[in-house]
């Protein structure tokens, strides 16, 4: 007997074996309902709908749902329908995966690189998206342009330009799934042209130094100082350079204006690309704003901006405002498809061209900054050894610790029930030698606002100097 679906409460696959097709159709309904792949309650096909789809007489269908039903598989009730038995002891499949370990779920998370999830402006974001359906042609829907919709890019062309400084055209955008893609998309652009090192900053994210390793392309790090990422050194070092220059990550300082003048000559003198991850841009407090470097020279820096920190990861929408001669280099990377829901191109172009995209970050910035004050006086009356740096700008802290503590307090902080980064895996040195910092990185976007005073609770009692009166005191 084929494979066959029915139409009519449920699509319903079910294979009869043998040469009796009621015998067969009620062996194949009663193992799909012990197995669990019919659930409890689940509503079952008309015995009319399934006889069609089956191609057998409405009478075998009836039978079989008779006879399971006084077997106490099924149900029926008029009006009601022919539903699965609640109640049934249901068998897992043989051979299926073992459940995984549920792990335990910190009471707090203070790991950086979310924002309140919880503010999403859910709304304004149900009215753009009315908005930008209702106007969108037909032909918006179809596979569509692999740079992303024009409408999108043109407005990023105009928000960009205000807000961040960049020298953008919506012709040189190019919508991505957010940051991890573009990278990967432009990591691909320089093994073609030949690339075999990028440099990277000593202090990152592990996750793009693991992509660039699996891309093929060799990193090499950069020192870090007071000033920011040193770029002197990339001299004959590398065709490329990932910087984070408007709010280093994790540090959490801007890139001094001599060494963005550096990177941007090292560039043009060596044809070199300097890849700008401007990951939080939006979000300053005690400073004036650091314009984007791509401003500086759009024809050898690329800049990456998400969607991820002013909204949310889940939207997987970001963009590459790129040098002329790397667009179609790109777009041949990417397949030649447009690789975004364009539903939600739309709608955030919608977003931005209304104004709401503006209103929310002016939102969430004065909300940030608010747990970001409230974070340093915490520490200032309960854990006055601890040092705050990188707090002018972006979404989380960095808290300097005492040498040689940092792993006692990340397990200090796992049992007050708070998930935190301690500094030492975003380190990676040119050579090996030079311990890094004991510090944690402590983000304070994604804790609601009703469980932020706890989450500062739990931190401070974690610490050295903290309140529970176990703290380390610092050397010297």
């Amino acid at each position: 007997m084929p494979k066959a679906w029915a139409t009519l409460g449920v699509d319903l696959h079910l294979e009869p074996t043998g040469p009796h097709l009621r015998r067969g159709l009620t062996d194949a309904l009663r193992e799909a309902v012990r197995t669990g792949r019919l659930a409890p309650g689940t509503r079952l096909p008309s015995s009319r709908s399934l006889a069609v789809d089956l191609g057998v007489a409405r009478n075998t269908v009836a039978d079989a749902y008779a006879d399971l039903v006084a077997e106490g598989w099924l149900t029926a009730r008029q009006g009601s329908g022919t539903r699965v038995a609640v109640g049934r002891v249901v068998v897992a499949p043989t051979g299926s995966a073992p459940r995984r370990p549920e792990h335990h779920r910190p009471a707090y998370d203070l790991r950086p690189g979310t924002p309140d999830l919880g503010s999403f402006p859910r709304a304004e974001w149900l009215r753009a998206a009315r908005r930008a359906l209702t106007a969108a042609p037909s032909d918006a829907l179809g596979y569509g342009d692999p740079r992303g919709r024009v409408e999108l890019r043109t407005a990023l062309a105009g928000y960009l330009s205000r807000a961040r400084g960049v020298r953008a055209d919506p012709e040189r955008i190019v919508v991505c799934a957010g940051f991890a893609h573009g990278l990967k998309l432009l990591t691909a652009v320089l093994r073609a042209r030949g690339a075999r090192t990028v440099a990277v900053e000593s202090y990152g994210l592990d996750e793009h130094w693991r992509l660039l390793a699996a891309s093929g392309l060799a990193t090499t790090p950069l020192p870090f100082d007071e000033l920011g990422t040193d770029t002197g050194e990339l001299a004959g070092r590398s065709s490329a350079v990932l910087l984070t220059p408007a709010h280093q990550f994790p540090m959490g300082v801007p890139l001094h204006r001599d060494r963005r003048a550096a990177v941007v000559d090292w560039a043009r003198h060596t044809k070199g690309l300097v890849l700008e991850d401007d990951y939080d841009g939006e979000f300053r407090y005690d400073r004036q704003p650091v314009g984007a470097l791509q401003g500086l020279d759009p024809d050898h820096v690329v800049y990456l901006g998400t969607a991820s920190k002013s909204l949310a990861p889940g939207l997987r929408l970001g963009w590459m405002v790129l040098p002329q001669g790397v667009v179609e280099e790109v777009v041949a990377a990417k397949g030649g498809v447009d690789t975004s829901g364009v539903l939600d191109q739309l709608t955030l172009a919608e977003f931005i061209t209304s104004g709401a995209y503006d209103r929310h970050v002016r939102a969430a910035r004065t909300r940030y900054r608010r747990r970001r004050d409230a974070l340093v006086s915490a520490l200032a009356g309960r854990a006055p050894a601890i040092r705050v740096t990188g707090i002018a700008a972006g979404l989380h802290a960095v808290l300097r610790l005492p040498a040689g503590t940092e792993p006692s307090v990340v397990r200090a902080a796992a049992y007050q029930g708070l998930a935190v980064d301690g500094l030492t895996p975003r380190y990676r040195h040119p050579d090996a030698v030079t311990d890094p910092l004991d510090a944690l990185v402590v983000g304070y976007g994604t804790p609601p606002d009703h469980a932020w005073s706890g989450a500062l609770d739990a931190l401070c009692g974690a610490l050295p100097f903290g309140e529970n009166g176990t703290g380390i005191p610092f050397p010297g």
